[in-house]
Parts: structure tokens; sequence; C-alpha cells
């Protein structure tokens, strides 16, 4: 076949190969759509424990997953992910990454019966550390409509992955979940509904600035009461660099520290 004269062939990738925490690590994700990026390394950076089962919910590529068995030898996970795509491309870099031995990719929508979950290999009461990163945009206001699968969820919705999240957890367990922080109400009722110990860290932009994000963690079985920690600022003044503290992190050298 031939072409006109004056026409081109735009190749446009659907897959990219992206380098995290200094390079430690090499995700494979979609090009377009729901990509990860800072959001993920802070989830997967914010977990506590460093042995035990880590469950990963609505993993995507499994960015936030790796990055937290990367720091943690003793640690193992279980990636949920509905698209069986995108679970393709989780499991493949489990693999690439060399953590084949030590993590699972099930392709499971969270939202499934507990009866469901259960005979899909997802054991209730189990695992030590449960992240998850929700889609960010209330139903009606995603960007655009090529985002909207990824990006759409009402409150009720939300609830359903804490409760999912809750059931899964061990006793003494840690929930932890990244979001937009205009959907810090919503969360919180869900949490406090469910767990104790809530903690809730606002990241902002640069200083002075409203918190953009938040993560807020609970503790399965605990009565302690909720702590609201100080914001913290990702970038510098200028807004061209992080933060040594958030460098650290995403360059594999540290932790987030609640």
């Amino acid at each position: 076949m031939s072409l006109a004269h004056g026409a081109e062939i735009v190749k446009r990738p659907e897959v990219t190969h992206d380098a995290f925490l200094g390079g430690r690590l090499t995700i494979a994700q979609p090009a377009r759509g729901f990509r990860a990026g800072l959001d993920s390394v802070l989830l997967g950076a914010a977990m506590g424990h460093g042995q035990g089962q880590l469950l990963d919910l609505g993993a995507g590529a499994g960015t936030a997953a790796l990055i937290a068995l990367a720091d943690h030898a003793a640690l193992g996970a279980m990636l949920v992910e509905a698209d069986a795509d995108t679970a393709a491309l989780a499991a493949g870099n489990v693999t690439a990454n060399g953590f084949a031995g030590r993590a699972q990719v099930l392709t499971l929508d969270l939202t499934a019966s507990g009866r469901t979950r259960t005979a899909a290999g997802l054991r209730p009461d189990h695992f030590v550390s449960v992240l998850a990163n929700p889609p960010f945009f209330e139903v009606g206001t995603a960007p655009s409509a090529r985002r909207a699968a990824a990006r759409h969820m009402s409150a009720e919705a939300l609830d359903v992955w804490v409760k999912t999240a809750a059931g899964h957890a061990a006793p003494g367990g840690e929930v932890i979940f990244i979001h937009v922080a205009e959907r810090l109400s919503s969360l919180l009722h869900s949490f406090e509904a469910r767990f104790g110990a809530v903690t809730i860290l606002p990241l902002t932009p640069r200083e002075g600035e409203p918190a953009h994000r938040i993560l807020i963690r609970g503790i399965k079985g605990s009565r302690a009461p909720l702590t609201l920690l100080a914001s913290r600022a990702i970038h510098t003044p200028s807004g061209r660099t992080f933060r040594p503290q958030f460098e650290a992190i995403f360059r594999g050298r540290d932790r987030l520290h609640w």
C-alpha cells in the first residue's frame, strides 16, 4: 500500500517504560490514560511494615506495590486490578523487576462480593498493609471522556473501596489511601467508621499553599484517636525542584515518615 505525497505515519507507543527510584525500578505502563507518578511513589513509600503481606487495591501497573517491595526484602504482595490488560502489565512488571517469587497479580473487581473475592484467592483479615490510590474525580467531573473510566468515583463507591480494604486487613494492620484533598471529608467518614488511630498527612505543592493531596492511614482494631499532622510541601518555593525529603523518597533513598 502506498502513501499519498506528503503523508506521514505517526506512531504512538501503547506502552512506555519509565524509571522509578532513581532507576532501581522500570515500570511498563499505558502511554495514555492513567499513569503512575508521584502519588504512586508516595503511597508505596508510606507503608510502615517491612514484612508480611501487602495488598495493593486497584494496583494499575503495580508501581506502589513494587516501590514497597523494593525497600522491604521480607515483604510479599498481592496486586488486585480489574482491567485485564493493565493487570497483565502489572504481572510483567513484577517479573521484569525481579519480584516474581514475592508478588502475585489478581485480575479482580475489588467491588465484587466478599464471597467472590475469597473464592478468587483474596484472603480476608490477612494483609499487614493495604494500599489504594482510588480514582480522583467525582462522577461527571473527569477532565476528558477518555480518562473517565479511571477517574470517575462517587462517595458511595469510595466507601466500598475502604470497606474492601478493611475486610482484607489483618487485625492491627494498616490501611493507607492517597487522594485529592477535597475528598478528605468522604474518606475520613469511611475511615473513622472502620479504623482507629486515623492519621492524616496533608501535602501541599509549596509552603503556604492549600493542600492538594492527602495521605490517610487507619489501623484495624485500634481505639487510638485521630492525628492531623502538619502539612508538608513537596516543592521548593521556586516550584522547580523537590524539597530534600521528597527528593530522597523519589530517588529511593528514604521512606515517607508519618
